[in-house]
């Protein structure tokens, strides 16, 4: 006997997806290319028949609104009979020719037909029941008739006076419909095989183009990328959280977790489990949009801007702004005090020119006690401000708006409930709301007797809430969301520019740091402006409210 030849091993067949990345790549976009056709077509011609429905139906109550809007059918069906040849009879099928609907009837409140596409109908009562759209009700449906099953639209007919005195049905072929569904199917199919065939080639060409790309790499090669690439991440001096698509932190740089102050535990949660709530976990989940949005942790004042991914994700990056802030607070102080030195000089040299007359005149004691008026006048509204309002950025601006409110003729006052501790974040916001608010005010209240404006500054734990009244003619209801829509204003704009800004700024300011802008009326008239600013105040040991006492009223 032969010795036998040893049997080769069986090869077995391996399933499975293959290991090049061009194949998976290929596979994975062809499988959704695939999905997503039949997806599509699917969801098309589900709803197709009813959308057309609704279009018919849609197009026939058209039709009949268009109709029973011409008052002279309303006269006509009252004052002539129902006729194969009246005017009635003539304009509806005018109308029907014109818009190819199927029928266009008119009937009176007993339901009698004036007009109908077969004139042997007329003067007939119709076949269904019209007494929703003789009850004023507009009525879509599908339903049968003389000519056989249509999309309807009734609507009732009214004469000039808004009673009611008939309806007017218009239809429109439901075999049309049915039509025009069958033959969309073939159509819908053939661009469906397109679609699907472009999208396999799109695939061919994608993967053949991240091939190219990624020099036909292996995943463990790109595997190494991604952590060399984390090493960079890790690296910069801005901070960056990366959030999955169910809102989860899945990324936070080494810069990220000094500025927000939290570790690697905080991956996995979502930013309300990781901060806490409150504006910077908002703005991080994407509850605040917009870009360069303030917000504030610990005694850290942040930049924070977020982008979405294509994953569902959203990366957001932070910005240290604390020292810049600091430098910026004290440049827009000084320029606070020049704007207030500046409008001092201007009433000062009023003032100058009054006392020099008074001079001429030989009106010595007139003189001394005018100059004690100014005098006093003047201290005691630096004192009242500086002693309620600690910023002196702040401060400045509305002892410069109180010199120009006086020189116009308008007592500004300070409320006795003002309180402000030097722990603004954003002063320079803070001086742009008051000072919009201010001015919008002192023109409000111009040219008219004991003109006055109240302003009221405080805090509530890190809130600021900004208000302003006035004395003038306030606004009304239906205005008081125009006035803060850019571009609208109720005043002539000047000749170098445009109004409609002021309060527009307002409410983005504060809007951009989580807040609110509204107006109401003032006690006794005039308008009043609340602005709400959350975390406009920085640190937990805020100074205590003052305790001032109230100021005299203004003589009448």
């Amino acid at each position: 006997m032969g010795m036998s030849r040893p049997t080769p091993p069986v090869r077995r067949l391996r399933l499975g997806l293959p290991r090049r990345m061009f194949s998976q790549v290929l596979l994975m976009q062809l499988a959704i290319a695939a999905g997503v056709t039949v997806l599509a077509t699917g969801l098309f011609l589900a709803p197709l028949s009813n959308q057309l429905d609704d279009q018919a139906m849609r197009r026939a109550l058209a039709i009949a609104q268009t109709t029973a809007q011409q008052p002279q059918i309303a006269e006509d069906l009252q004052t002539t009979p129902y006729s194969v040849d009246g005017p009635v009879q003539k304009e509806a099928e005018r109308i029907r020719k014109a818009t190819q609907a199927e029928y266009v009837v008119i009937m009176n409140n007993q339901g009698i037909r004036w007009s109908h596409t077969d004139p042997k109908e007329i003067g007939g009562k119709v076949s269904t029941d019209p007494a929703r759209a003789l009850a004023g009700e507009e009525v879509m449906e599908i339903d049968e008739g003389t000519l056989g099953r249509s999309a309807r639209g009734k609507v009732p007919l009214r004469d000039s006076d808004g009673t009611i005195i008939g309806a007017v049905s218009v239809g429109i072929a439901y075999d049309s419909v049915r039509a025009r569904l069958i033959h969309a199917i073939p159509g819908l199919l053939a661009y469906a095989g397109g679609a699907l065939a472009v999208g396999a080639l799109a695939a061919w060409l994608i993967s053949r183009r991240v091939q190219r790309q990624t020099r036909d790499l292996a995943f463990s090669d790109i595997s190494a990328l991604l952590a060399e690439r984390e090493a960079m991440l890790h690296g910069i001096r801005e901070g960056v959280v990366a959030l999955d698509r169910a809102g989860r932190v899945r990324l936070l740089n080494d810069e990220a977790q000094r500025l927000l102050g939290i570790g690697d535990e905080s991956v996995g949660r979502s930013p309300d489990q990781a901060l806490g709530e409150g504006r910077t976990a908002d703005v991080l989940a994407g509850r605040v949009t917009g870009t360069d949005l303030l917000t504030v942790r610990g005694q850290r004042v942040l930049i924070a801007n977020r982008m979405p991914t294509d994953d569902g994700g959203a990366v957001a990056t932070l910005r240290d702004r604390t020292e810049l802030e600091q430098l910026g607070r004290e440049l827009d102080s000084t320029r606070g005090l020049i704007d207030a030195l500046r409008a001092q000089d201007h009433e000062h040299a009023n003032r100058m020119h009054t006392l020099l007359g008074l001079l001429e005149l030989e009106m010595y004691d007139d003189a001394v006690e005018f100059v004690g008026e100014v005098v006093g006048d003047h201290r005691a509204t630096a004192e009242q401000v500086t002693e309620k309002i600690k910023d002196p950025l702040l401060a400045a601006l509305l002892v410069g708006k109180a010199t120009v409110a006086a020189e116009r003729g308008v007592a500004l006052w300070i409320s006795d409930r003002t309180s402000l501790p030097d722990r603004l974040i954003d002063p320079r916001g803070i001086v742009t709301v008051v000072g919009n608010l201010v001015d919008n005010a002192l023109d409000a209240v111009g040219g008219k007797p004991h003109a006055r404006v109240e302003v009221e500054l405080r805090s509530e734990g890190r809130t600021a809430v900004l208000r302003v009244r006035d004395t003038g003619p306030g606004i009304p209801v239906e205005h008081r969301e125009l006035v803060f829509t850019e571009g609208w204003s109720t005043k002539q704009p000047p000749a170098h520019g445009k109004r409609g800004i002021g309060l527009s700024l307002v409410r983005r300011l504060a809007e951009r740091q989580g807040g609110s802008a509204a107006v109401t009326e003032a006690d006794g008239g005039g308008a009043e402006f609340t602005v709400v600013l959350p975390e406009a105040l920085a640190g937990d040991d805020l100074e205590p409210a003052l305790t001032v006492p109230a100021a005299p009223e203004e003589e009448s």
